[in-house]
Order: structure tokens, then sequence, then C-alpha cells
């Protein structure tokens, strides 16, 4: 059956004072705030958070006083932002948020009976009053994300990766699922570099760090370790399965193009793999995977070892 869609696009430099229902009581009876109440709770309270979950979150619970919603979901697709907030239903209503030419992402609202006009415009008005905390805290998780960032491949940094594996190593234990690494090397880079230069070398450097990006899943992450090194995050991963993404990446960053001065550069890579062992810190686990992937490169490279 075809979901009915209701389309919209708002842009908040022109949108109507009469769309927003400034000072104007909600239509509907038996609402346990009225429109002008909502939006001065709303305007104090989505101030409070410069977080994107905090703010939406905040503004699902407490519209439904006076619009009923089933669910709400947000994408910001330039900061690879999605959120989701309560259950899907057959009918929704979406918006493209927009200021002075700033993309604010996409809404929807999603429910199971129809929304009515009135409903509509209330929602609209009240989405008013998120417009600049969503942007400030857009802004903020921007800012954020550059710190943690390796501003050449666009991988998380040495910061990052510290603080993602002692979160990701204590989620393990706390739901007894496995965690694997994978530690890649790009091989004989220094000879890529020595040969054509520092810009192709750099320009190698992003086409892998692609690479890995693409073989991934949602929930995997990829840091640069230090030069020509990738950390691989592999969240609820077994040893088997781990290996199975190292061959799958080693492959992958063979068969990619990379030339420099219209020379085609052949390159491999080799890889090492570890998976937490119970009780083990983030040292131990990093030092096991750095030793798999000496031990590739001592037996001849392109190839992944796993750690003992």
């Amino acid at each position: 059956m075809k979901t009915p869609t209701q389309t919209n696009t708002i842009d908040f430099d022109s949108a109507k004072l009469q769309r927003l229902g400034l000072g104007q009581p909600s239509p509907l009876s038996a609402r346990p705030v009225t429109l002008e109440q909502l939006r001065q709770q709303l305007s104090q309270q989505l101030q409070t958070s410069l977080e994107p979950q905090r703010v939406l979150g905040l503004f699902f619970r407490e519209v439904q006083r006076l619009v009923p919603l089933d669910a709400l979901a947000y994408q910001h697709k330039p900061s690879d932002l999605r959120l989701e907030f309560g259950q899907r239903g057959h009918h929704l209503l979406s918006y493209n948020l927009s200021h002075e030419g700033d993309d604010l992402g996409e809404l929807v609202f999603r429910r199971n009976q129809r929304f009515t006009d009135p409903e509509q415009g209330d929602l609209e008005a009240a989405m008013s009053t998120m417009l600049f905390p969503l942007r400030n805290a857009l802004l903020y998780r921007a800012a954020t994300q550059d710190a943690l960032r390796d501003p050449l491949t666009g991988t998380g940094n040495r910061i990052a990766m510290e603080q993602t594996l002692n979160r990701e190593i204590d989620m393990s234990r706390r739901h007894m699922q496995p965690l694997s690494l994978l530690m890649l090397d790009i091989d004989h880079f220094k000879r890529i570099n020595d040969t054509y230069g520092h810009g192709a070398g750099d320009v190698v450097l992003k086409t892998v760090a692609e690479s890995i990006k693409q073989q991934l899943r949602n929930v995997d992450m990829v840091f640069r370790f230090g030069g020509e090194e990738f950390l691989i995050l592999l969240s609820n991963t077994s040893r088997e399965a781990a290996a199975l993404v190292g061959e799958r990446l080693r492959h992958a960053a063979q068969l990619q193009d990379y030339f420099a001065a219209q020379t085609r550069i052949d390159l491999t890579v080799s890889l090492g793999c570890a998976t937490l062992l119970p009780g083990e810190s983030v040292e131990s686990v990093l030092r096991r995977v750095d030793s798999a992937l000496y031990v590739a490169k001592r037996e001849g490279r392109n190839r992944l070892a796993m750690a003992g």
C-alpha cells in the first residue's frame, strides 16, 4: 500500500507570520497547552542544549502536548546525522529546513492518522522556535567533528580513536559482544612519496581512506592511526568475521586506481587483526593488532595476519 505523503519546504526567512499562528489559540479543544504556551516553553527549553539529539528529542516530547505524533525523523546529510524518535506511522509530513541559504536538514513527522490543516499550521509554528537552537547545535557539532577529524582523509584522528575505543570496549563488556580491530598499512608508502612527491602521497591516502569507508557498515569506524596507518573498529564482530572484512578491504584497496603524473601506481596494503580478550586493556589490544600487522609485513606484505 502506498504511504500517503505530504511534503513541504520551509524557508524560515520567508515563512508568513500568519502560518506561524503567532498569538492564535489552538482551534482544537482538549489540548494540554495552547500554541502560544508551547512556543514559550520551547523557546526556553531548546536553548539549554547544543546537542542535536537533545534539541530534537525535547521538541518531539513537547510538541506532542499540542499535536499527537507517533514518530519524528530527522536527517542532515552534510553532517551525516540521522535521528529517529518513536514508532513510524502511515501518514507523514516532511519539511526541508533552511535559513539564510543554510541547509538545516529534513524533518519528518509521522502518525497513523492524517494530519489536518490546523495541525500542520501548529507544527510549523512550533518548528519556528527550533530554528536557532537547531542551527547552533549543528554548528557546534560541526566544530566538534572537525576537532576529531583528520583534515586530509576525513577519518577520525587519534583523539577520536582513543575516546571511541574506550567507549566501545566498555560497551562490548557490558553487552557481552565481540569487538575486533583491524590495523591497515599502505605497503611501501615512502617509495610513493619519494618517487612521485608528497602531493601524490596525499592523494593515495585519501583514496585508500575512501576505499575503506565504502566497504564498512555504518556502525564501523575508521581512524588515521598515524602516517599511512589506519585503525578500523568493528563493533559486535567476531574474529572470523573481522578477518573477512580485512580481506575485503585488502582486495578493494588493490583494485582502486591510483595515478601520479598520469602514471598508474600499483598499490597494496597489509593488515593486522585482533579481537578483544576478556578483561583486556586498550593498550594491550592495540599492541596485539599492531604486532599482527608487523607479522603481515614481515611475511611479504599484501596480506592479513591474525593476532594470537
